[in-house]
């Protein structure tokens, strides 16, 4: 015995001596995983189907009303959790972009009163050293906090699982890097990484912590299961848009259609429950941060664009001019999905695979252009004297020096003038859009301005995008929706000269519609319009742009989730499957496919060599001679936990009996779960003697003795539904059955607590004789195949 670890103890720091950075074994597999990773192969498909061993079954059978009780209330508790954490990471990103921005701003402005070229470098170095802060923390730190997010927790959701997208150093990479990118004065936004923030920090709550960082709490491990983890994270999701936007129902609506692929009545509870503390704790801090104790921040804030006291009422010949913003921004939208995409790929293919250093160089090119974009057009811009009308609207004309908002002072000779230019471009995000949105101003933008930014803008937009820094394409879009939107507005205000038309009106209908064009949601985001402009008034208008933008954009391509998904590899199962799928079988669609399988009792030489010769992630296992029969599905995960453990090993070929009590559980359940966006274990990092590889393993405790089955010549269709519907992983295929024990309906599933299934009958109709159906179950009684006895699998 001693002999046996003193051997392990040798074997295992030799493994240990070949995995070090500066062996050449060690570069080459990095070098492999890394390509791996890059080429999209890294996603790993999600078990959200409960896994029914026998481990899971004494688990079960111990749980009593209390437990359920507790792990009901533990759903809420994490539920509340996630909704404060949330909207914690929300106050303090806001915080800290409003506050650099406004230190950018209050010190350009007061350094252009004797230098503009000294403004002009100051204002350069201040968004490059906070962008250079972004991808530098993004490069090093957490690759995975790159971009928005939301088409990895879209696949996460719907099934797939990519490295790292929901480990703890990529939440804080999502924090700091969207502070740097957003206050470094880039064509992106902060609402898509505040997604993927609130999905992180809901895993993170699910998970107990981090086991890495040693942040961890045994009261909060209590969810083990993938589909409780799934919950969570569409919790976390709508928690984000809530945060982001002051939404709380358009939180929900978004998580609904958007990002999750399966719903229930219970999750929407928890998930409106989450969404409205986001939004208790967002008004809680506005109202801290109201009296000036938080800098800057106030002025912009949180993204509430109040338009109530605009246009009241709409004519009827106002309708096609709107309808014409609808086709306009599913053309734009579009055309900007396809842009991007073509961009990022040839980003991944050419640029990105020269290293990290290259990244860095892009995105503070990307940053100096931006820059000099932002500060030099208004320059060339000459300036326009404030207009008499506005006098009573209770906007100050011009805005003195350091302030920001309507009407901004630039670069002009005249006490009475501003700079048109300047009040979009030489501005945060959120105050120009303000500054679109805004009513009672009709004369305060000229058409050739709104077209600069417009060209400027969307081109700017177009290139950021995909690069290595948190990105949100919200409030970039909305910024080139209201510029076409009020462009519009203008020449409508000018042919319709007796009507009470507002210019911010169509602003707001330019955003929702370039929106829905590029992202394709109706819904959700007709009601976070809706409720960020405060204004109810709009709602049939914006439905209206909403549905044409989506069919023009419907017309050309995909919406811009589904092609990045479709870029970075992740394969997503859409709510309705192929038309071509009806004239196909289950057999046609797995025929080129070479079966692995395992016997119930395997040898554990054979276990590894299957292991490292393929990547499946499931293997059927059989028993019998003659008669092959598949008694359940063993997963790859749970494989690595028994040959690390090596309890379970055996000497002797033959199976044990199960029923019988001569084997103990030697297992819990949660042992056998993987960590979230973790690759787990791995085959070449479990060390086995030689006596351990000629051992043997009894998988029958282990496996899922009831995976779903279909029959060979089902539609494809129906198989498709099947899988995406419940969340599956794994289908077996089998020759159609030929024994039949009953029917069951819906009645027979209308099962009360109190009653004994033992002595229900089935509210069946037999289809063979009693006394054959008497002996058939019988027989089937003393079976020992756990659940798929008589099903022929045939070589």
């Amino acid at each position: 015995m001693l002999s046996n670890h003193i051997q392990n103890g040798i074997g295992m720091a030799s493994l240990a001596w070949s995995r070090l950075p500066g062996t050449e074994e060690a570069e080459v597999h990095d070098e492999a995983d890394l390509a791996s990773t890059s080429c999209g192969n890294g996603v790993e498909s999600l078990d959200y189907e409960v896994i029914e061993n026998y481990a899971y079954r004494e688990e079960q059978a111990q749980r009593g009303k209390l437990f359920i009780g507790f792990y009901v209330a533990m759903k809420w508790f994490l539920a509340l959790l996630i909704g404060i954490g949330t909207g914690f990471a929300a106050i303090f990103i806001n915080i800290a972009v409003e506050n650099f921005a406004g230190w950018k701003f209050s010190a350009t402005f007061s350094i252009i009163q004797t230098s503009y070229l000294a403004g002009f470098v100051v204002y350069i170095l201040f968004n490059l050293v906070l962008v250079f802060s972004s991808v530098f923390i993004i490069t090093q730190f957490a690759p995975a906090a790159a971009g928005s997010g939301i088409p990895e927790i879209k696949g996460y959701l719907n099934g797939v699982d990519a490295p790292g997208i929901l480990l703890f150093r990529t939440l804080i990479g999502k924090i700091l890097g969207s502070i740097g990118s957003v206050g470094g004065g880039l064509a992106l936004g902060k609402e898509g990484p505040l997604v993927h923030t609130g999905a992180c920090i809901a895993s993170l709550l699910g998970q107990g912590g981090s086991t890495k960082y040693h942040l961890r709490s045994r009261w909060l491990q209590v969810f083990q299961s993938e589909r409780d983890r799934r919950d969570l994270v569409t919790c976390g999701c709508a928690a984000g848009v809530a945060a982001a936007f002051r939404a709380p129902v358009g939180g929900v609506l978004f998580a609904l259609e958007e990002v999750t692929s399966w719903w229930r009545s219970q999750l929407m509870w928890r998930v409106f429950f989450t969404s409205a503390v986001v939004a208790v704790v967002v008004r809680t801090a506005m109202a801290w941060c109201g009296s000036g104790k938080c800098g800057h921040f106030g002025s912009g804030g949180f993204i509430i664009w109040d338009i109530s006291g605009g246009q009241e009422d709409y004519s009827f010949e106002e309708l096609l001019p709107m309808a014409f913003i609808g086709v306009i921004g599913g053309l734009l939208g579009a055309l900007f999905n396809q842009l991007t995409l073509y961009i990022t790929r040839w980003r991944r293919q050419y640029l990105h695979k020269k290293g990290n250093r290259v990244k860095i160089i892009e995105v503070c090119l990307v940053s100096l252009i931006s820059s000099a974009i932002s500060f030099g057009l208004p320059l060339l811009r000459k300036c326009s004297p404030c207009p008499e009308s506005e006098v009573n609207s209770g906007i100050e004309c011009p805005r003195p020096p350091g302030m920001y908002g309507n009407y901004v002072r630039f670069y002009c000779a005249k006490d009475n003038e501003y700079n048109d230019l300047a009040t979009i471009f030489f501005n945060t995000q959120d105050d120009a859009i303000r500054n679109l949105f805004s009513a009672k101003t009709f004369h305060e933008y000229s058409a050739q301005s709104l077209l600069t930014f417009l060209v400027m803008f969307y081109t700017l937009a177009v290139v950021t995008f995909g690069t290595a820094v948190p990105a949100g394409q919200f409030v970039p879009g909305i910024m080139i929706g209201s510029t076409y939107g009020r462009l519009v507005g203008m020449f409508v205000v000018n042919f319709y000269k007796k009507l009470n038309i507002e210019e911010g009106t169509y602003a707001l209908l330019g955003a929702a519609s370039f929106l829905g064009g590029s992202m394709r949601m109706t819904v959700s985001l007709c009601v976070i319009m809706v409720e960020i402009t405060n204004n109810l008034t709009l709602l049939p208008l914006i439905m209206l742009v909403l549905l044409i933008s989506k069919a023009v954009g419907d017309a050309f391509n995909e919406g811009l989730y589904e092609m990045q998904a479709q870029l970075r590899g992740i394969p997503l199962l859409e709510s309705r499957p192929k038309y071509h799928m009806r004239n196909m079988a289950a057999k046609e669609a797995c025929r080129n496919q070479k079966v692995v399988y395992f016997p119930r009792v395997v040898k554990v030489a054979e276990v590894v060599s299957v292991l490292r010769s393929s990547k499946h992630n499931g293997f059927p296992v059989v028993q019998g001679n003659r008669e092959t029969l598949v008694i359940g599905l063993i997963l790859r995960s749970h494989l690595l936990v028994l040959l690390q453990s090596k309890v379970d090993f055996q000497h002797s070929p033959l199976p044990s009996d199960i029923r019988g009590g001569s084997i103990p559980i030697r297992h819990n359940f949660s042992e056998f779960v993987k960590p979230v966006s973790s690759k787990g274990l791995s085959i070449d990092k479990i060390y086995l003697s030689p006596d351990d590889i000629e051992m043997y393993i009894d998988l029958a405790p282990f496996l899922n003795p009831s995976p779903y089955i279909v029959p060979e010549d089902m539609s494809l269709t129906k198989v498709y539904n099947l899988f995406r519907q419940l969340g599956l992983r794994h289908i077996f295929v089998v020759p159609r059955p030929s024994r039949l024990i009953g029917l069951i309906t819906r009645k027979d599933l209308l099962i009360e607590e109190n009653e004994d299934p033992a002595t229900m009958e089935l509210q069946s109709t037999s289809v063979r004789p009693h006394r054959r159906d008497r002996r058939v179950l019988g027989r089937d009684s003393e079976a020992e195949h756990p659940l798929l006895n008589g099903l022929l699998v045939q070589d």
